[in-house]
């Protein structure tokens, strides 16, 4: 089976974009991460597929798959690639598309500068839909800057090997849980990522974040992400450490995410409608190569 693809990236994050507008295209897990191995195939974080609109109120259907094979709910980097893909290849002229994921409905804006800006949604704090399982945990909780009723953020202690690790849980349409740390050069990523990822208390797994506050308007970061690893950038991962940030008090409306792929824009007006706020995500996507393979 022989199938046509774009390889490209955000911010480092990369994917291979495959188009079933034309014909209906249907992948084992198996070739999905064939496709995604970086030395038997294309190689990528995560494969995006377009897909015809699911529903007349929206552009088209936007599905992404982990390298793992594991359909997955939300990818920030990936979504800023789909709308430049989708007005590379013709597919539309806009230069605002409304897109339906697995669970959740996204606007993309193609910005004059080629830049794209993304409409996250609104963070989700509710724990059950996170979904997070806080059954026996003590939540550290923070007062929040700037809410006139008192209210509280939580940060949750995590018992992993015999140590307590806090981190904020929330989704961005997949779940997160970020930690604050004081550098991330030096951040345990990649023996505490897993761990965090594989916690009893995500029930789903969650996406693993290493925050470092610069200053009111600049954070660095790295992701592990679920079923991906650590990447040089995620989207979803920015906007939840950003929003975070901003319910710690620590951090500003608008704000500059230094990955390790570049850097992101994440703005999030926090308590102007009760957190209940969208979030918005700008930074860039290009084309890195096309081809073909046989699966």
């Amino acid at each position: 089976m022989k199938i046509r693809f774009t390889k490209m990236q955000g911010a480092g994050n990369d994917f291979v974009v495959l188009d079933a507008t034309q014909e209906p295209l249907s992948l084992s897990p198996d070739q999905l991460r064939r496709l995604a191995d970086r030395r038997f195939g294309v190689g990528a974080d995560q494969i995006l597929v377009v897909t015809n609109r699911p529903s007349t109120d929206v552009d088209f259907g936007y599905r992404i798959f982990n390298h793992s094979g594991e359909e997955v709910e939300q990818c920030g980097n990936g979504a800023r690639c789909f709308v430049r893909y989708v007005r590379d290849k013709g597919l539309s002229e806009k230069s605002t598309l409304r897109v339906q994921t697995v669970n959740s409905l996204l606007e993309l804006h193609l910005l004059p500068d080629g830049r794209v800006r993304v409409d996250m949604n609104a963070p989700v704090f509710d724990l059950p839909r996170v979904p997070f399982h806080a059954a026996g945990l003590r939540p550290h909780r923070v007062p929040v800057k700037g809410d006139a009723d008192g209210k509280l953020f939580e940060m949750w202690p995590l018992n992993i090997k015999g140590h307590s690790v806090e981190v904020a849980v929330l989704s961005m349409g997949n779940p997160h849980a970020v930690q604050l740390v004081d550098d991330v050069d030096t951040a345990p990523v990649e023996s505490l990522g897993p761990l965090i990822e594989h916690h009893t208390s995500f029930p789903r797994r969650v996406n693993a974040g290493f925050m470092q506050v610069v200053s009111r308007s600049h954070i660095r970061l790295r992701v592990f992400e679920r079923g991906a690893g650590e990447t040089l950038a995620c989207g979803t991962g920015a906007c939840a450490a950003v929003v975070a940030g901003i319910r710690l008090g620590l951090l500003d409306a608008v704000v500059d995410v230094d990955t390790r792929g570049g850097r992101l824009t994440i703005e999030w007006q926090g308590n102007a409608s009760g957190w209940s706020s969208h979030v918005f995500m700008s930074g860039p996507a290009e084309t890195v190569f096309e081809g073909e393979i046989d699966l």
